[in-house]
């Protein structure tokens, strides 16, 4: 037996119909606020999917749950309305309908649209690049968090930077930053005895050596945008020279990087480090035998968030 359809795919010329007939439908404009605002359907409400108060808006433009609805979004690219008609199908709205193509494909096929700039566009994803500029690290908002692991335990925290800079001139990125090292802390330990001695551990010869590299050092060497890169996901890959311990090794990994509304930029990756390669040994199975209890996973994994300005 076939499952019956959530909802009826229309066309923009079938829906312009039905607007002309002056059939009783309520069109929805599933985007964000800002959006609507600017460019929509004539006769369209706003209710925008992405809000964890969908459903309670759709309450608010509608109590009969058997009259027809017409939802639209962006274009084929976004499943915007798609996402809509299904969360209503599954509140027991019972007449839905999605607008195919969406608002694109309504402007495309010549019919008007109404707001405060509706012949104008907003392309997605927009054609963003770095904004030339010497830029300063943001201490307070920035941090490396980092997990090291065994087969029983895992520990995180997090560390500060000290200073860093950056420079972009013509999309090309250099910059040096400074780890505090002293500033490491574990977030998941709740005895403050043992906190104690896991940090003092994590100072000693046996990890970091703070007494004599008290700071790491991170140095660009390359950075490099990647094509066709998607709004949210990983946007740069990234390549410079950490020294650490006072050995200098390269690593490579891939960042999201945005500009800010300040004008200032903010950074985030997720990698995993062999520590080893900065002699940074300790229950490492490579090194050790009959390490028991003390084996340490010789992967650390890394979480950088920059803000610079």
């Amino acid at each position: 037996m076939e499952q019956q359809a959530l909802y009826l795919e229309i066309s923009a010329s079938q829906l312009k119909s039905w607007l002309n007939q002056g059939l009783n439908v309520l069109l929805v404009d599933t985007l964000p606020e800002d959006h609507f605002k600017k460019r929509h359907l004539p006769r369209a409400k706003n209710a925008c999917v992405y809000e964890v108060i969908f459903l309670q808006r759709m309450e608010d433009l509608v109590k009969d749950h058997t009259g027809r609805l017409v939802l639209y979004g962006s274009s084929t690219a976004s499943r915007d309305a798609v996402t809509a008609a299904e969360k209503l199908a599954r509140a027991g709205y019972r007449d839905l309908c999605v607008l195919e193509g969406g608002l694109r494909a309504w402007r495309e096929a010549g019919y008007p649209l109404e707001g405060e700039a509706p012949e104008g566009l907003d392309p997605w994803p927009a054609k963003e690049s770095l904004a030339d500029g010497d830029f300063q690290v943001d201490r307070e908002a920035s941090f490396i968090g980092w997990t090291g692991r065994n087969a029983n335990v895992g520990h995180h925290g997090i560390v500060r930077l000290k200073n860093g800079e950056l420079s972009v001139r013509a999309g090309t990125v250099s910059g040096t930053f400074l780890v505090d090292m002293d500033s490491i802390v574990n977030f998941n330990l709740q005895d403050e005895a043992l906190r104690k001695i896991l940090i003092a551990h994590l100072k000693s010869d046996d990890f970091f050596w703070l007494e004599q590299f008290p700071e790491a050092r991170f140095s660009l060497t390359r950075v490099q945008p990647i094509a066709n890169a998607r709004p949210g996901s990983t946007n740069f890959d990234v390549e410079g020279r950490l020294c650490l311990r006072g050995i200098e090794a390269d690593i490579q990994f891939q960042a999201v990087v945005e500009s800010l509304g300040d004008g200032g930029m903010a950074a985030e990756a997720h990698f995993d480090l062999d520590r080893t390669r900065w002699g940074i040994i300790y229950g490492s199975g490579r090194f050790f035998e009959h390490l028991g209890m003390h084996l340490v996973y010789d992967p650390i994994s890394i979480q950088v968030r920059i803000v610079a300005r």
